[in-house]
């Protein structure tokens, strides 16, 4: 496919200085970038000889002031109004759009323009049609040579008298050099988007603190998060900045005009407009920019003119809108920010989906299955195990395409990244997978040609699985990996012989709050109704992939919707939105009220991705690979079993407690969550995840039982427990401990006598006990009881002594034998006891079963010894739980949670009863089958290892 924005002559040096910065090459220091914007001279606007109406295209009067008095009729107030009002005494001019020649001179377009959005100008996204279009949007067409059509028309905004124009592209080289001690290179282009270069989330916040605390920049981390390239920082601060000095200044009221100077021609991404004009971001097309790239670097898939950088920055509102009205974000009808998706961003969608247009026309697919296959994301939580099923699964060869350096970094990380989710890295899989370094982001994959040509011929089939993953960022900053690299993706596959291109989605597509149905063939979610960055990526991917389809490429769409951990290994990914809400309803104990969860352990959602790859029947359609959903009682019903009793509450109220919870005592692992919650924009991501229907998968049901593979099954407590015990043990969890409200206790009485160790028992002796569990999990894998309670015995000390911490274990070490002979354990008790006067003393105590007739008296009857803490045992004896008492306290006497209802009560206690009795009796049964065998043993030689009893 034909690249598109290229590089180009015109405007040379333009990023002289951010370049050198990048380079490292001695560019200006912060303190002389700074002394520059001070001191940039004035720049006074020059009349262009004609303009362009915004709201129907055609060819207006350079010359004529609009009308400020009152709103143009008709005219989208939303759409058009930022946060910031025009300023009084401010002058408003608005520029025709430059339509650049082929030698990047600048020339106003004659003719009048044809707007194929309503409302708004729009970028061309082909090559520029000549001097006969104007703003219109999908018009252009011609030959693909002038790159400089369809530049932006730019807002200036002066206050009278004219202050000293701002250096936008000195102003962006200092947030630039602000940027780069908090990405791991160190150093950040002004083109080059925060996170993109490694920055994170945690970064984001100290460089709006330092742009505060060293430059006095008010920058909403809310933006940062939208749009992170110091260029596009800069321009937005220079616009809010410009306005408020206008408020400020008591000059004569303004005019605002509708003549004014024209942007320059953006013929490289990242051209900052003339000094002494601020970009206005016009809802349209218009924004339809790609992230600045590196040095170089020019994207295969961009727009074919790269105007100058729109910020996404509250527009200015508009000339006509009467001087001192004020205008604010758009919102619902409740009022809450961020409803519906951002003007600009919209217009950048638009524009990314029609390069889906410019891939080639293609043939259909050998249906067989695959042998060699592109994999993208095989570092990532998701791709890591479906690159073991794709080699266990079929006999493909996969190559891996990894961010790194250098084919031995990349290897290396591949390695480490299976290792971290408990996966093998082992030579036989090595002998079976390529690994190829690359960047999803850059054009080829950032491959070379020659690697580039051999794969679009050799391969079978691609998957991308790759993707940005950050509730945080905003469509301009997650787009070059999630919607350019998934086109890209589409390319490689429509190169050379036909290939099925295999997509991993998400059902984040249809995370508009109010849907009805997310079905495998329902319409996705309006998009101008997506407000995260990251549904609306993922929404543009699957969108532009389709049109892919009408070049009659095979794709298939895959969407997962919440990725649980591994229901074996317990791997999980700790940055998954789904993880951290669960982690948070077990540590505080509180849930917020939802629908319900679509969520599947990744070992399943991996299998069936698997299947669909290596299955051609199954290719070409979407699936939801989204298990069987968990309602809010069963989350509920799962964490009460496990001893994790939880208290519902209202969305509002679990957020707030939440926060504040996490705010009083910081969980670093959990910090991503305390991210979300704060960002109004994450919060309408987590509100229709919360809030949305049950995702169904009827196709993905039938392909399951066609291909033999385990059902869909729901994530529930016994599917969970390996993955909450890793939760737990990196502090993203908390298990049930002697803390917690105990989930079901009993009492238990003791009597009879000690005496010292090799003497008689003649001192009476006793023990009040209470013993309780705080979860099932308790006893299911470590098959222990907390006890609490006092022993009485003036052989020890006159006064009771009281437990400070004790334990019973249940058939310890499986019931073997201490000794080589008959006693097998039933229980052994550990306990802590303190005295009055402040002493430490131990009891260890121990029941057995014997191959006797008075198995009754051998559950009941403890063996003890107690001593001083750090001496050994002084005081030895047994102590009987009397037969009156045993079923009066421990099975008529069990007490449960009262927070359970009646039946989860009954359920309880019959769940007890069986566990510990099933317990018992195994090890009761133990002793008389060793005899038994004894018995039978009717041999005549021994073998020489028996050794006589």
């Amino acid at each position: 496919m034909r690249e598109v924005n290229e590089d180009a002559a015109a405007h040379a040096g333009q990023r002289a200085t951010g370049e050198a910065i990048e380079r490292g090459d001695g560019g200006p220091s912060v303190e002389a970038l700074l002394a520059r914007i001070r001191q940039a001279p004035t720049a006074t606007p020059t009349p262009t000889a004609t303009g362009t109406d915004r709201k129907s295209g055609v060819g207006t009067d350079a010359g004529a002031r609009a009308d400020t008095s009152t709103p143009r009729v008709g005219e989208d107030a939303d759409a058009d109004a930022g946060r910031t009002a025009v300023p009084s005494g401010a002058v408003v001019d608005v520029g025709a759009p430059a339509v650049s020649s082929g030698a990047g001179a600048d020339v106003a377009p004659p003719g009048a323009g044809t707007d194929l959005y309503a409302n708004a100008p729009t970028v061309p996204f082909g090559a520029g049609a000549g001097a006969g279009t104007g703003v219109g949007g999908g018009g252009d067409t011609g030959t693909g040579t002038d790159r400089g059509a369809g530049a932006l028309p730019a807002l200036a905004v002066s206050a009278a008298p004219a202050a000293p124009a701002p250096d936008a592209d000195g102003l962006a080289a200092v947030v630039a050099a602000a940027a780069g001690p908090f990405v791991p290179g160190g150093q950040l282009s002004p083109d080059t988007d925060f996170f993109d270069a490694g920055g994170t989330s945690v970064g984001a916040v100290e460089l709006v603190a330092a742009l505060e605390d060293e430059l006095g920049m008010e920058i909403d981390l809310d933006e940062v998060f939208a749009d992170a390239r110091p260029r596009s920082l800069a321009l937005r601060w220079l616009v809010t900045a410009g306005a408020t000095a206008a408020l400020s200044a008591a000059g004569a009221p303004a005019t605002p005009t509708a003549a004014g100077t024209p942007a320059p021609a953006a013929d490289t991404i990242g051209t900052a407009p003339a000094p002494g004009t601020f970009p206005f971001p016009v809802p349209a097309a218009a924004h339809g920019f790609s992230p600045a790239p590196a040095p170089g670097f020019r994207p295969a898939l961009a727009p074919a003119s790269s105007p100058a950088p729109a910020t996404d920055t509250p527009s200015i509102p508009s000339p006509r809108i009467p001087p001192g009205a004020t205008v604010t974000a758009r919102t619902t009808g409740a009022g809450t920010p961020y409803a519906t998706a951002r003007p600009e961003d919209l217009d950048q969608i638009l524009a990314d989906l029609s390069l889906a247009d410019r891939l080639p026309w293609t043939g259909s697919p050998e249906p067989l299955p695959p042998r060699r296959i592109l994999l993208t994301g095989a570092t990532g939580f998701l791709g890591s195990h479906l690159l073991l099923d794709l080699l266990r699964h079929s006999d493909a060869h996969v190559h891996c395409l990894v961010r790194a350096a250098d084919e031995e970094a990349a290897t290396a990380r591949l390695g480490e990244a299976l290792k971290s989710h408990r996966l093998p890295w082992s030579s036989e899989i090595r002998r079976r997978v390529t690994v190829l370094p690359g960047d999803i982001r850059r054009p080829h994959l950032g491959l070379s040609d020659d690697v580039w040509n051999k794969l679009a011929h050799e391969l079978d089939s691609v998957v991308g699985v790759a993707a940005a993953v950050d509730f945080l960022r905003g469509y301009q900053s997650l787009r070059q990996s999630n919607v350019i690299g998934a086109l890209t993706l589409a390319e490689l596959a429509a190169t050379g012989p036909p290939k099925p291109l295999h997509h991993i989605s998400s059902i984040a597509v249809f995370n508009e709050v109010g849907i009805a149905s997310m079905g495998e063939d329902d319409p996705l979610a309006h998009v101008d109704r997506l407000v995260a960055g990251y549904d609306q990526t993922k929404w543009a991917a699957e969108v532009a992939l389709r049109r892919a389809r009408d070049h009659g490429l095979i794709v298939t769409a895959m969407r997962p919707g919440g990725i649980g951990g591994h229901t074996r290994t317990g791997a999980h990914n700790p940055q998954d939105l789904s993880s951290g809400l669960i982690s948070a309803f077990g540590r505080f104990r509180t849930v917020p009220a939802f629908h319900c969860l679509n969520a599947a352990p990744v070992d399943w959602v991996s299998r069936v991705a698997a299947g669909v790859i290596c299955e051609p029947d199954a290719w070409g359609f979407d699936y939801n690979l989204t298990g069987v959903p968990n309602t809010l009682d069963d989350v509920v019903r799962d964490m009460a079993y496990g001893g994790m009793h939880v208290r519902v509450q209202d969305w509002d109220e679990w957020r707030t407690d939440a926060l504040a919870r996490l705010e009083a005592d910081p969980v670093p692992e959990l910090g991503f969550l305390t991210r979300v919650l704060r960002s109004p924009t994450a919060l309408k991501l987590c509100e229709a995840t919360l809030k949305g229907p049950a995702a169904t998968g009827e196709r993905t049901a039938a392909l399951v039982e066609a291909l033999g593979l385990r059902p869909a099954a729901r994530y529930d407590a016994q599917a969970q427990l390996r993955t909450f015990e890793r939760l737990a043990r990196d502090g993203l969890a908390r298990l049930p401990d002697k803390g917690d409200q105990p989930y079901l206790w009993f009492s238990e009485t003791t009597e009879g006598d000690v005496g010292p160790v090799g003497g008689g028992a003649d001192t009476p002796c006793s023990m009040a006990l209470t013993l309780s569990i705080a979860s099932m999990y308790q006893l299911v894998k470590e098959r222990r009881v907390d006890v609490g309670g006092e022993l009485v015995c003036a052989a020890a000390h006159p006064a009771p002594l009281l437990v400070e911490h004790g334990d019973v274990w249940i058939r310890p070490e499986e019931g073997i034998p201490q000794r080589h002979g008959m006693r097998h354990q039933l229980l052994r008790y550990r306990l802590t006891l303190r005295d009055a006067d402040g002493g430490r003393w131990w009891l260890e105590g121990h029941k057995y079963a014997r191959a006797r007739r008075d198995v009754w008296r051998q559950t009941r009857a403890l063996n003890v010894e107690i001593g001083r803490e750090g001496e050994p045992a002084s005081l030895t004896g047994e102590l009987v739980v009397p037969a009156d008492s045993y079923v009066r306290d421990q099975i008529d006497g069990i007490k449960v949670d009262p927070r359970l209802t009646g039946r989860e009560k009954r359920v309880a206690k019959l769940t007890w009863l069986a566990w510990f009795g099933a317990e018992m009796g195994r090890g009761l049964l133990g002793p008389f089958t060793r005899a038994a065998a004894d018995l039978l043993d009717l041999r005549r030689t021994r073998t020489p290892s028996e050794r006589p009893r």
